[in-house]
């Protein structure tokens, strides 16, 4: 693909609003604002909770609340996939903006605490009433095995009126998560908020986070790429479900056709940039150890639009999503331990950013 100094920066090739102003936030999200609790646990209390060790899955407001009592001292932090990406933009330098929805209740201050204390500006009314702030319940046992147990709460409830028009016509980047796209207030909310960003003359991309997600609205997620975003992001499995196909290259030329570019995540083997008359391939970068992938993809993404919203060239966009994702990828948890712009510094010698 040769050198990334012969790479077109992002908004040559994209703009269409030349006179827009610059956005005082590099990259606001919207998706399931989650509080993560993980704890230590045995082997025995999985055992004794039913659960499937390694699993993910959807529990109700009961079962959660019984795992939680059953659960022993732990770390409670903000997440969801959206809200990781954007403290990944923060620990980049950069300025990142995340609209959820949580409940006026203990996870939901600890939810807004600890956002904002990693450099994330948060917003969004709390709700005073509906359902409990959704928390994902991550039992950590001896061999590492996380298991994870989602009740997704007041995350769901996000609507068009909790999106924020200063917020979305004041960022470069609007980024919109997938697995928020199940009830249809929240697709409506993304439709509302992707004109209203669009209107403004900034970028709106959206994660597709899950092959299930694509399978049960599949539909409604072929008419958002179609004709409401400007990026899609998806790994390799996402794609090929969202348009029925085992062909991964044939996904690459449909989506190439469909959307103005896309992101496409292939593991180990990097990824895929693709516009309407280039293909941009982006090495991984090597880790040491693997020892958990959860927030990969997140991370990706933080360091792939930290680029765009900064003006830098494809290439350049999607080696930082690799330095973020081979950071997370070498330690549990789905955020950066380490600061992701003095990991980044050498790559970006040398360029200039907005």
């Amino acid at each position: 693909v040769g050198s990334p100094r012969c790479l077109p920066p992002l908004w040559s090739l994209m703009s269409t609003h030349d006179s827009r102003s610059p956005a005082s936030v590099h990259v606001a999200g919207i998706g399931n604002a989650l509080v993560d609790v993980l704890a230590a646990a045995p082997e025995s209390l999985i055992v004794e909770l039913g659960l499937a060790k390694g699993s993910m899955g959807l529990v109700d407001a009961d079962r959660s609340a019984a795992i939680y009592d059953h659960m022993g001292p732990g770390t409670e932090i903000s997440g969801g996939s959206v809200a990781n990406s954007m403290v990944g933009v923060a620990s980049f330098g950069g300025r990142s903006h995340y609209l959820g929805k949580v409940r006026q209740d203990q996870l939901g201050e600890v939810f807004v605490h600890d956002i904002r204390a990693n450099g994330v500006g948060f917003t969004t009314s709390l709700a005073t009433d509906g359902p409990a702030t959704g928390s994902c319940l991550i039992l950590v046992t001896p061999d590492a095995q996380r298991t994870m147990n989602t009740h997704l709460g007041a995350a769901v409830h996000f609507g068009p009126d909790d999106v924020d028009p200063a917020v979305v016509t004041d960022t470069e980047v609007l980024f919109l998560e997938g697995y928020l796209f199940d009830p249809p207030a929240a697709q409506e909310a993304f439709k509302v908020a992707a004109r209203l960003a669009r209107d403004a003359g900034r970028k709106v991309a959206v994660t597709l986070s899950d092959p299930f997600c694509v399978e049960r609205h599949r539909a409604a997620f072929v008419d958002l790429v179609d004709h409401h975003v400007d990026v899609v992001v998806a790994n390799r499995d996402e794609l090929c479900s969202l348009y029925e196909t085992d062909d991964i290259n044939e996904a690459h030329r449909i989506v190439a056709d469909r959307c103005p570019m896309a992101v496409v995540t292939h593991g180990p083997d990097g990824s895929f940039v693709l516009t309407g008359d280039q293909t941009v391939r982006v090495a991984a970068e090597p880790v040491a150890n693997v020892v958990d992938t959860t927030g990969a993809g997140d991370q990706y993404a933080a360091g792939f639009f930290y680029g765009l919203a900064t003006g830098l060239d494809l290439e350049t966009c999607g080696r930082l999503g690799s330095i973020a994702a081979a950071e997370v990828i070498s330690h549990l948890g789905a955020r950066p331990q380490v600061s992701l712009a003095e990991l980044a510094a050498p790559a970006l010698a040398g360029r200039n950013q907005g």
